[in-house]
């Protein structure tokens, strides 16, 4: 079955994000929802004709990684956003002064990490370690972290800002973290059956 965009489109009027900017950002997101169909189709193809030791499909393969994540990851993003509380209650607090000392600490180094990296900053949750780390992609196939479940997504290539703040990183991150949807962030985390991954990361 073919993969279909959501529809985020609840999130245009969101304090700091113009609807040109949003509007925009949807569009990349439903071009990487196109391109994983149709490198779907192309990948099943070949597959049926026995063309897998070739060329073409491992270039198609490497491809697949980066529209597969590019639309994944954008729907991470867009679901975590979209919220009026300015931080998360329960477990996921919790957890986030156990790993950085306070909250506070923990906004203060993804602000940083959202100054660092290329691509994406990634809240997420390592079933090696059983610890909340914050994460720097370049790309959206590169530095992926093996076994861990993302529980907060944030853009930070030039296309999620640029419209409405240029070439300035900071007051787009500062939005960023006004917006999100902490609701979603503790649903995501306290759905992990821990256990499980700890099985996964040790096989």
């Amino acid at each position: 079955m073919p993969y279909v965009a959501k529809d985020f489109g609840k999130l245009v009027g969101m304090d700091g994000f113009s609807e040109t900017l949003l509007k925009n950002h949807f569009t990349l997101y439903q071009g990487y929802v196109t391109n994983t169909n149709k490198l779907s189709d192309l990948l099943g193809g070949m597959l049926a004709e026995g063309k897998t030791a070739t060329p073409e499909y491992a270039e198609l393969k490497r491809r697949f990684g980066w529209e597969w994540n590019g639309m994944r990851l954008h729907e991470f993003y867009f679901e975590n956003l979209g919220g009026k509380e300015l931080k998360p209650k329960g477990k996921l607090v919790d957890m986030l002064a156990k790993e950085f000392g306070s909250f506070e600490k923990w906004v203060e180094n993804f602000k940083a990490c959202g100054m660092a990296a290329r691509g994406w900053v990634i809240l997420g949750l390592s079933a090696y370690d059983g610890r909340l780390h914050n994460y720097c992609l370049d790309t959206h196939n590169y530095n992926v972290p093996a076994n861990v479940v993302p529980i907060l997504v944030m853009d930070v290539y030039e296309h999620a800002y640029v419209i409405d703040y240029g070439v300035k990183r900071p007051p787009y991150i500062d939005a960023f973290m006004r917006n999100i949807e902490w609701a979603v962030c503790s649903r995501r985390f306290e759905e992990i059956d821990m256990a499980r991954m700890a099985r996964v990361a040790a096989s």
